[in-house]
């Protein structure tokens, strides 16, 4: 798919949440938010791609996997309704780039400093498991975001298709060799040509954090070290 890039990211966000390209997603989508899940049955379910969250003039930008079937799926908001957002906010807010800890709908007073949050896809895919095919179609999106996000110095990856996807959506997956990518490993930094920093990071998922692959300690550390960069930087 081509893109023409909106001026905006209002825009870009309204584009992507009228998008239709991907119908196992679409059906998928649909059918959870009509069913639901009990403990929000009173949940009028968002049930469509969800756009990107954040300050326009970010120089933070946070990559996801995809929306949550019932987190972001059900409250529109990227990683908001969920365990891996109760994760992600609580470390925000700990490193001043949001304004409380929690974010539980698209109208809970939640505002982001200096970040960005965006996803290689914007529907909830079954099993969390977007195809390649889809991940392709909804790659120009993050694209996109990523002329429009024109500030932004330090990216972190949250698992390694968000990392895949966020260095093809930046052109850097065919511009450099195979030897020459930042490679995905928790806690790798990566500098790229143009200056951008990348930071590596496991995804916050129940999957990982119930497990103990990833810790509170190791979580805050990508964080820290974001901010720390930024800092460097000015």
């Amino acid at each position: 798919m081509t893109l023409d890039v909106p001026s905006t990211i209002t825009s870009l966000n309204r584009t992507i949440v009228a998008c239709t390209l991907c119908p196992r997603l679409r059906a998928y989508c649909g059918r959870v938010a009509r069913d639901k899940k009990r403990e929000f049955r009173d949940w009028q379910y968002w049930g469509k791609p969800v756009p990107g969250f954040g300050d326009p003039g970010a120089r933070l930008l946070v990559v996801g996997l995809a929306p949550a079937a019932h987190g972001a799926n059900r409250t529109g908001r990227m990683f908001t309704g969920d365990s891996s957002g109760s994760w992600l906010y609580e470390v925000l807010h700990r490193h001043g780039f949001a304004n409380q800890p929690q974010s539980l709908s698209r109208d809970d007073g939640l505002r982001l400093t200096d970040c960005y949050i965006a996803a290689a896809a914007r529907c909830a895919p079954p099993g969390n498991k977007p195809s390649r095919l889809e991940l392709d179609r909804c790659r120009p999106y993050l694209a996109a975001e990523l002329r429009l996000l024109r500030r932004v110095r330090v990216v972190v990856t949250l698992g390694r298709i968000a990392h895949e996807s966020f260095l093809k959506a930046a052109g850097w997956w065919e511009r450099l060799t195979p030897r020459a990518r930042p490679a995905f490993a928790h806690g790798a930094v990566s500098t790229l040509p143009d200056g951008c920093i990348v930071i590596a990071s496991y995804h916050p998922s129940r999957q990982n954090t119930n497990t103990g692959k990833l810790t509170p300690t190791m979580w805050n550390a990508v964080f820290r070290r974001a901010k720390a960069a930024l800092e460097h930087r000015g």
